[in-house]
């Protein structure tokens, strides 16, 4: 298990392997993942804060450059995969932004 701390939400536990938005979500986090975590929307964006995400593959590579997102501490939650853990900050949420969150990501 690692521990997932989310800035102004607390801490919890995560089984390894799965995605960063569903523990998210399932631990009441209300973060967006408008296109259903198939990483083509970038509403489910976390900065990392600390810890190690993992390294980033292609297609979240290729979509955060096609949305001029550079900062290398900005990654995806529906493409980070729990290893270790990690303190993040989600950057977009239903409770902020005033839109429903998106249908639950797939494992």
């Amino acid at each position: 298990m690692s521990t997932i701390q989310v800035e102004g939400k607390g801490s919890f536990q995560a089984e390894e392997g799965r995605k960063l938005v569903l523990v998210l979500e399932d631990n009441g986090v209300d973060i967006l993942h408008r296109c259903g975590g198939n990483a083509r929307c970038t509403t489910c964006r976390v900065e990392i804060l600390e810890g190690d995400a993992g390294a980033i593959q292609q297609v979240e590579a290729e979509l955060l450059a096609k949305k001029e997102i550079t900062d290398p501490n900005i990654r995806l939650s529906c493409q980070i995969r729990v290893h270790s853990d990690l303190t993040v900050k989600p950057l977009m949420t239903a409770s902020e932004s005033g839109l429903e969150p998106g249908g639950r990501p797939q494992e």
